[in-house]
């Protein structure tokens, strides 16, 4: 796998991130707090995925041989 595509994968699990730490906000408002707390949760997993790719890819050569 090469740095385009480990940024790549981190761009995705931002996306995840974004969109679950949104939903948590949204629970935290609302009667349906408990889920809250397990988006949140989701959420930081997310951010973690996303911050192993982009450290995978700042240690791949910015270019591809071939």
């Amino acid at each position: 796998m090469d740095r385009t595509q480990r940024l790549a994968l981190a761009d995705d699990a931002v996306a995840h991130a974004t969109d679950l730490a949104a939903a948590a906000e949204r629970h935290a408002k609302t009667s349906a707090r408990e889920n809250a707390h397990a988006c949140a949760a989701a959420a930081t997993a997310w951010t973690n995925v996303a911050a192993a790719h982009t450290a995978i890819a700042a240690q791949l050569p910015t270019t591809t041989e071939g």
